[in-house]
């Protein structure tokens, strides 16, 4: 790395329920890491019971402002928190790749409990912009966001959902502690 290069850098933010070591967030910080991009996967406060501001302000303190360099990786919850802090940001920024997983902004009918959390969902227009490389992924068996949500999330956002068969809510549960998709859209794109 030559004086004044800056390197990517990558954060992994998790969802509802889930803490930096479920599912497939580690073995991605450790993918990204083997490919020589620094990655961080924070604890976000009470993931069994999130409240949106300290939910924000731990994105904000992980994300801040990011530059075409940033890598910003979220599942589920960790979607809507992301863009609710991207949308916050005043001012010129750009964000490198943004891959977002099982997103969405409505309310979820099987997870009435985020109602609350959810509330309005979050106004994203113009942010797709601001995004050097964005994806969005969905599984087509996914019992918690209905693909229809994901789907609409990747239209507010002007692309289209990249459809990993078979992926449920790509949890562990669900048989998923690895995924190549999220992987190949950083690694990929470089």
């Amino acid at each position: 790395m030559t004086p004044g290069t800056t390197r990517q850098r990558a954060s992994i933010i998790h969802g509802y329920g889930a803490t930096p070591d479920d599912h497939w967030f580690g073995r991605l910080a450790e993918q990204l890491r083997a490919d020589g991009i620094p990655a961080a996967v924070p604890a976000l406060p009470n993931p069994l019971a999130p409240d949106p501001e300290r939910w924000t302000d731990a994105v904000r303190a992980e994300v801040g402002t990011p530059d075409e360099h940033s890598v910003v990786v979220a599942h589920s919850l960790g979607c809507l928190t992301v863009l609710r802090h991207l949308s916050s940001l005043p001012g010129t920024w750009r964000l490198g790749t943004l891959v977002l997983v099982s997103g969405f902004v409505d309310r979820l009918p099987a997870l009435p409990e985020l109602d609350a959390y959810i509330g309005e969902g979050c106004d994203v227009a113009g942010l797709a912009d601001r995004v050097d490389r964005l994806t969005v992924i969905r599984s087509d068996a996914d019992p918690l966001v209905p693909a229809g949500h994901t789907d609409r999330l990747a239209g507010l956002l002007g692309v289209s959902s990249r459809l990993v068969p078979g992926g449920g809510h790509f949890l562990a549960s669900d048989g998923v502690t690895s995924l190549p998709e999220v992987r190949d859209a950083i690694v990929g794109a470089q």
